[in-house]
């Protein structure tokens, strides 16, 4: 087959983490490089067995290859199911006729909905390299998608992968538009309304650039990598779950478009929506609550924008047949103490468990959203759903849930800190004024989290309260002395995130 065929390369396996891209390296000297005119980040047809994949070259000029040789990243070995050793073939890919829709984006003209069509059907197909996503994510930035188009958007990736039907009216679910550091209610929201009898198939997502998403936090607690059948076995039988979305494949187009999208740290409102709304139209949901944060350091800023983003919510959310209703809640400061995944899940329980020294603000905002979804769904008359929801919590009737939950999906587990902890304390007396939410997430970040579950920033200032001199501000947790250093480096080099007002 090798001397028959000047594309077949045999591969070797490097051990190249690229996340979930596709690349395959070639030596520039390659007589399939040579013969087929290939060059660096040129797209290409992999071929091994009756799978094929879309690569991205990357040309070796060195001898870490043999000649006749080729190496895959680690997401193309799995991504084609192969073994080091086995051939390959590598062909040309065809241009991607639905990039013109972007192009023509660029210069003004609307999506209409084929054209959106097109470009999510390729995008899912793995036609597109991240370059290419890049400028599709880029024209839609800002303000440049109009309502008719977010919802094509929106339609279009709730049909780019699987659907979950309940076969029941009511179907619950919540949402929370992020930038806030810690805010982790999706834990206590679900046993509360499982607990009421409804159903409510949470999926989370993991972090990308925050220093924990739900999952990771859950994740501490119980597993969270479902299939699609466990997560039907584990709220048909307790009547809510929380897993990982990204295990299963709601919407998954929407996992390759955020991933571009945060790595330029571009902040798209009509993206956002579609994202949201396609992975709940997927999951089944037919009601959701939504939790918009806003503060000056969130990511809504404003009450106006949090308005604006309201409407495009409830609107989308009506034209795919889904009631959306809206909480604007308070985004200045964390909310619980803890900032990262084992320190949000310790909040998480304390909430649970009635705990005196549970955080108040994590508690109070947890009810108000389960309660309001109780309202809608019929569960509580309009304007008790807090009460019962309280009442469900405060009986012990959600922390039972929540265990009976954690065994469905593999069992409990206590999370735990991260064993090294430094205090910041305050450098003088005053009242706290203000907190920068990113740069305490960008301290937790560096302490380790998320990859280190245990590590983060246990915060213990909220805006309001007086701080005597001396009096630590918060404490980060990290699993090494190098992680502390890197985050308390960061700390030092830029304004404090805790403001204090001298009285």
């Amino acid at each position: 087959m090798e001397g028959n065929n000047s594309n077949v390369l045999r591969l070797r396996r490097l051990g190249i983490d690229t996340h979930t891209e596709h690349i395959i390296f070639m030596r520039s000297d390659s007589s399939v490089c040579i013969s087929e005119g290939f060059t660096a980040n040129t797209r290409v047809y992999v071929h091994y067995s009756t799978k094929s994949i879309i690569a991205t070259l990357n040309v070796i000029t060195s001898e870490l290859i043999e000649v006749g040789e080729a190496a895959l990243s680690e997401a193309a070995f799995r991504s084609l199911n192969a073994a080091e050793g086995e051939l390959i073939s590598v062909t040309h890919m065809q241009p991607i006729i639905s990039f013109s829709d972007v192009r023509a984006k660029m210069f003004g003209k609307k999506f209409n909905n084929e054209a959106i069509q097109r470009v999510i059907s390729d995008v899912n197909r793995g036609l597109y390299s991240k370059l290419e996503i890049a400028a599709f994510v880029t024209v839609c930035s800002g303000d440049n998608l109009a309502l008719d188009e977010v919802i094509y958007l929106t339609k279009a990736m709730i049909s780019s992968g699987a659907t979950l039907d309940w076969e029941v009216p009511l179907v619950m679910d919540k949402h929370c538009v992020g930038g806030l550091p810690g805010n982790r209610t999706t834990p206590i929201i679900v046993p509360i309304v499982a607990a009421a009898g409804l159903i409510i198939p949470k999926t989370s997502s993991r972090a990308i650039t925050s220093p924990a998403g739900t999952a990771d936090v859950i994740e501490t607690m119980t597993p969270v990598d479902l299939t699609l059948e466990q997560i039907m076995d584990v709220v048909r039988k307790e009547g809510g779950c929380m897993a990982w979305g990204g295990a299963v494949k709601l919407s998954p187009v929407d996992d390759v478009i955020i991933s571009v999208e945060k790595a330029l740290d571009i902040d798209s409102a009509g993206q956002m929506i579609a994202s949201v709304l396609s992975k709940k139209a997927a999951a089944g949901s037919t009601h959701v609550v939504i939790d918009i944060p806003v503060g000056a350091t969130a990511k809504v800023r404003s009450k106006e924008e949090a308005f604006l983003l309201e409407y495009y919510l409830r609107a989308v959310g009506l034209s795919i047949g889904m009631s959306v209703e809206v909480l604007i809640t308070d985004g200045s400061q964390p909310v619980g103490r803890g900032i990262g995944p084992a320190l949000e899940a310790l909040d998480v329980l304390a909430v649970l468990r009635n705990e005196p020294a549970a955080p108040a603000d994590l508690k109070e905002r947890s009810v108000q959203l389960a309660g309001l979804i109780l309202e809608r769904a019929g569960a509580a008359p309009n304007g008790k759903g807090a009460e019962r929801a309280l009442n469900i919590l405060e009986s012990g009737q959600a922390l039972t849930k929540f265990y009976s939950i954690c065994e469905a999906q593999g069992g409990f587990k206590e999370p735990a800190p991260a064993p090294i902890q430094h205090d910041i304390l305050a450098s003088t007396s005053g009242i706290v004024h203000s907190v920068d939410n990113r740069k305490l997430a960008k301290i937790a970040k560096l302490a380790g989290a998320p990859k280190s579950p245990g590590a983060g920033v246990l915060f213990k200032s909220p805006i309001g309260k007086y701080v005597q001199k001396g009096e630590p501000l918060f404490t980060i947790y990290t699993a090494s002395q190098g992680e502390l250093s890197y985050a308390l480096t960061f700390l030092h080099s830029a304004q404090h995130p805790v403001e204090l007002v001298a009285t």
